[in-house]
C-alpha cells in the first residue's frame, strides 16, 4: 500500500484496487473506441451510398447490454413501418397472452355447449393444423351451439387496399376464424382441387376469357371464384380470401365436426369457461418467420379477448400503448396488427425501442431468435443474406409498394449484438436493390466490429 501526502490530504492507494481500476478504464476506452469507429463507418456509408440518396431513410443502431444509442440517422422521422408493425403486434402477444392461444370461450347448459370465438388464428390453421380446441368440440357428447357478436369491427382493417381482396395476404377478419379464412385451389394429378370442398359449386369459368397465366379472381362481394376457360399446368396452386359470413362459419364447422353446429344469440357470461388451443410461440413463429397477416391481425383480437367482451383490434391497441408502449420516444400511429394499412407511421427510435423491449421479455436470446427470420436461412430473411453455417441476423422484414424495412438483431463477429432499425421509404427502385443495400451495411456491421 502506497501513501501519497499533500499539505492538505493524505491519499492512500491499494495496488490492486490501482490495477482493477486502469483495467475497465482500458476496456471502457476500447468500447467507446469501438462505437466511435461504428459510429463513423456508418455515417461514411451513409453519406456515400448513392442507391439512398434520393429515399426517405431512418436508422437507429442501439446497444441493449450497455443500453446505449451508437448511431442514428433521422430516427426520429416517421415512415411507412409495413410489416414492422408486427414487432409491436409480437410485444402485445408477449404482454398479454400466456403459454397458450385461447381459442374458445364457453358455458355448459344443460345439454348445450354454447361457444364464442375469441378471434384465435390457429384453429385449423394450414401450417398447424392440429390444436386442443378442434378436439374439445369433438369430444363432447352435448349440442353444439356458436354464438356470435364479440367482433362487430369491418372485414378489412383501417386503411386497407380495398383492391387487394383477391389476395393471399389480405384474408378477412372475424371472432371465430377457420383455416385461414383462405380458399386453397391446387392442381393435382390432372383435376384441380378446392378446400374447403364446400366452395366447389362456387368455382365458375368464364367462357370469354382463355387468358394465361392462370389465376382464379373472386367476385368482390360475393363468394364466386371465376377462372379462364381451360384447366391450370400441373402444380398450379392459388390461395384467395373467402367473404366471411355467420352461415359460412357454421357450415365449415358442421362439416369438420361431422354434426350440426346450432346457432344462438346469447351475450357471453362472466363465468365464461377457457378452451386454449395451441402454444403461442408456435402461432408467433408462425406470425414472424413468413410474414402472416392474418394471424397478426386475429392475434390483435385474442389480446382483446383479455380486455373484456368485446373483440376490438383498437382497444388493444389503445391498451398496449398507454400500458405497456407508454415511453416510446415518439408517438406512434398504430391502426393494424400486420401492417397492410399506409396510415401506420413508426419512428426508427420507436421500431428500436420495441425490440430492446422485446429482447427483454424473451429474456433468452437462443429462444427469440428461433422465432424470427434468420438472415440466409429462415422467413423473410433467407434470401436477404449470404447463407452462412451460424445466421447473424435476425429480424422483420417489411415491404409495401415503395416501401421497405428491415428491423432486429445484428451479431458481430466479435460476439456483440446490436438492435437495429432500417427505415426506407418512397424510393422508385426496385425493392431488391434497397434490400441489397441494407444487407451490404448490416453486414459490414457484423464483419467489422
Amino acid at each position: 500500500m502506497d501513501t501519497v501526502k499533500d499539505k492538505n490530504k493524505i491519499y492512500i492507494f491499494n495496488k490492486g484496487t490501482v490495477l482493477v481500476a486502469l483495467l475497465i478504464s482500458i476496456l471502457l476506452l476500447g468500447a467507446c473506441s469501438t462505437e466511435r469507429r461504428l459510429s463513423s463507418s456508418l455515417k461514411r456509408n451513409f453519406k456515400h451510398s448513392k442507391i439512398l440518396k434520393g429515399n426517405a431513410v431512418g436508422f437507429v443502431l442501439y446497444d441493449p447490454v450497455n443500453r446505449k444509442q451508437v448511431f442514428e440517422k433521422d430516427g426520429s422521422r416517421y415512415f411507412i413501418p409495413a410489416s414492422n408493425t408486427k414487432l409491436l403486434t409480437f410485444y402485445a402477444a408477449l404482454k398479454m397472452l400466456g403459454d397458450s392461444v385461447p381459442s374458445l370461450r364457453y358455458v355448459e347448459r344443460n345439454d348445450s355447449l354454447i361457444f364464442w370465438g375469441t378471434g384465435d388464428p390457429s384453429f385449423l390453421q394450414s401450417r398447424l393444423k392440429s390444436g386442443h380446441a378442434l378436439d374439445f368440440l369433438k369430444a363432447t357428447n352435448r349440442k353444439i351451439f356458436f354464438a356470435p357478436g364479440r367482433y362487430t369491427g369491418l372485414p378489412y382493417g383501417k386503411g386497407w387496399s380495398w383492391d387487394d381482396y383477391n389476395d393471399y395476404y389480405q384474408a378477412e377478419i372475424n371472432e371465430f376464424p377457420i383455416m385461414d379464412n383462405l380458399l386453397s385451389f391446387k392442381m393435382r394429378n390432372g383435376a384441380i382441387q378446392i378446400q374447403p370442398k364446400e366452395f366447389k359449386d362456387c368455382f365458375i369459368a368464364d367462357s370469354s376469357n382463355s387468358s394465361q397465366p392462370f389465376k382464379i379472381q373472386r367476385k368482390l362481394t360475393e363468394n364466386l371464384f371465376i377462372h379462364p376457360v381451360g384447366k391450370p399446368p400441373e402444380g398450379f396452386s392459388q390461395e384467395v380470401p373467402y367473404r366471411l359470413s355467420i352461415a359460412m362459419t357454421l357450415a365449415l364447422l358442421s362439416d369438420t365436426l361431422h354434426r350440426p353446429v346450432g346457432l344462438v344469440h346469447m351475450a357471453m357470461p362472466e363465468d365464461a369457461k377457457t378452451c386454449y388451443n395451441v402454444g403461442t410461440r408456435v402461432v408467433l413463429k408462425e406470425m414472424l418467420q413468413p410474414s402472416d397477416n392474418f394471424i397478426a391481425e386475429q392475434l390483435l383480437l385474442v389480446c382483446s379477448n383479455k380486455l373484456g367482451d368485446e373483440l376490438s383490434t383498437e382497444k388493444t391497441i389503445k391498451y398496449v400503448l398507454k400500458t405497456y408502449l407508454p415511453a416510446l420516444p415518439d408517438s406512434a400511429v398504430w391502426v393494424d396488427g400486420s401492417g397492410l394499412s399506409r396510415m401506420n407511421l413508426f419512428t426508427p427510435r420507436d421500431i428500436a425501442m420495441v425490440l430492446n423491449l422485446i429482447y427483454e421479455e424473451v429474456n433468452d436470446q437462443k429462444l427469440l431468435f428461433s422465432l424470427l427470420p434468420a438472415g440466409g436461412k429462415s422467413g423473410t430473411l433467407k434470401n436477404a443474406y449470404p447463407k452462412t453455417e451460424t445466421p447473424y441476423v435476425f429480424g422483420k422484414t417489411g415491404t409495401l409498394s415503395n416501401v421497405h424495412n428491415q428491423s432486429g438483431y445484428v451479431l458481430t463477429k466479435k460476439g456483440k449484438v446490436y438492435i437495429y432499425s432500417f427505415m426506407n421509404n418512397n424510393f422508385v427502385v426496385p425493392v431488391s436493390t434497397i434490400r441489397n443495400e441494407i444487407g451490404r451495411i448490416i453486414t459490414g456491421i457484423h464483419e467489422k466490429f
